[in-house]
């Protein structure tokens, strides 16, 4: 894409919405100063998000290319009745995945402290605490605890319900102990051998858009793969196959195109290292071009004593 940046917005106004605002401080950031502790997300999840809105069923399916994701809405015991759950979607399941994972890599453990309440764990996230935002987050929490979640790539095929137990933020434990949840071991083994390090600033400046967390994950999951000097094309098609499918109706190319664009251009300016080019036949762009670029946070490899974290 060409030069232009939200910088430009900066000096032609003064008027900046606080989303605009909070990107350019944390680009700014990112462009001078490493990041102090990288976030993790599994590379499966990196390829193939969440839905960003609520499904009609009661499974989701993704796909892109040979990774592919299916999420089935699970059961949830309240003390009298087992409660049928939706499909976890959105940001807030996604930002609480960001961190339960990070935390997993961090403490080289499954089990997870989040907090001695809901309000202090959403705090951690950077979430409003008002009183609608908390049963929402707790609607999208007990969904995805409850789901289970089937990962694939090619013909490989894993069965890896994120989450084992769950027992957070409820008057059984100690008053003022701090709750836990506790990934499935087939999860943590999973996210252990395929972690894709994220900044978090570039999380925490994206948070306010599904679409935008999705492309930066998925960028930063594929860009610094790419070998060939030219690039690959990926063409809108591929984009809307990947990314569009929440949008439905007549004009549903043209909001998904328009709504890529704005989110493609926030996720540029806290992954400012990513090379990305428009490929255009005449006056009609038909796809981007994706070129060699270095990952938003060095890959590394951890050793820990149940075995190995890899890096991606």
């Amino acid at each position: 894409m060409k030069g232009q940046t939200m910088h430009d917005d900066a000096q032609g106004s003064l008027d900046l919405s606080p989303i605009s605002a909070k990107i350019i401080r944390l680009s700014a950031e990112i462009r001078t100063m490493p990041p102090e502790r990288p976030e993790f997300l599994h590379t499966v999840l990196c390829q193939v998000g969440l839905p960003r809105r609520r499904p009609s069923e009661l499974f989701f399916e993704r796909r892109n290319g040979k990774a592919s994701l299916l999420i089935t809405a699970g059961k949830m015991y309240d003390g009298d009745a087992w409660v049928q759950q939706i499909v976890p979607y959105g940001t807030k399941p996604r930002l609480a995945l960001f961190h339960i994972s990070s935390e997993a890599v961090r403490l080289q453990s499954r089990t997870i402290p989040v907090g001695r309440s809901l309000r202090s764990f959403m705090r951690r996230l950077n979430l409003d605490t008002n009183g609608r935002s908390m049963a929402a987050f707790r609607q999208q929490m007990n969904a995805l605890c409850a789901c289970q979640m089937q990962l694939a790539y090619g013909p490989r095929n894993i069965n890896a319900k994120p989450v084992e137990l769950y027992d957070a933020w409820t008057n059984n434990g100690a008053p003022g102990q701090e709750s836990v949840i506790e990934l499935s071991e087939k999860f943590w083994e999973e996210l252990r051998e395929a972690a894709v390090p994220l900044d978090s600033r570039a999380l925490e400046g994206l948070q306010h858009s599904c679409l935008a967390l999705d492309i930066y994950t998925w960028l930063a999951h594929r860009l610094h793969r790419i070998k060939r000097p030219s690039g690959e094309n990926i063409t809108w098609s591929n984009m809307r196959a990947q990314f569009g499918q929440e949008y439905k109706g007549r004009e549903a190319d043209k909001d998904f195109k328009k709504a890529f664009n704005v989110a493609l251009r926030q996720v540029r300016e806290v992954y400012p290292t990513a090379r990305i080019e428009e490929v255009s036949t005449g006056a009609i762009r038909t796809g981007f071009r994706l070129l060699p670029s270095p990952a938003p946070v060095a890959p590394t490899t951890t050793f820990i004593d149940m075995g190995r974290i890899s890096c991606q």
